[in-house]
């Protein structure tokens, strides 16, 4: 079922490293309940430790 839209409220989004700009994490969020861009602090194998990742409309 890989690839599939969606339809609701839910958004796939993926998350990408503000350190080297790569991307991670693919991810989804409420966009109702959340309306804000997401950041969070998770772990990033080319940087080797946490850092700050952003929402990033890598997948549409």
């Amino acid at each position: 079922m890989a690839g599939k839209k969606k339809k609701g409220p839910r958004q796939a989004f993926g998350l990408k490293c503000t350190v080297c700009d790569t991307f991670n994490y693919i991810t989804e969020r409420n966009k109702l309940n959340t309306t804000e861009k997401l950041k969070l602090h998770k772990y990033c194998k080319k940087c080797r430790k946490a850092t700050e990742h952003k929402e990033s409309s890598k997948l549409k």
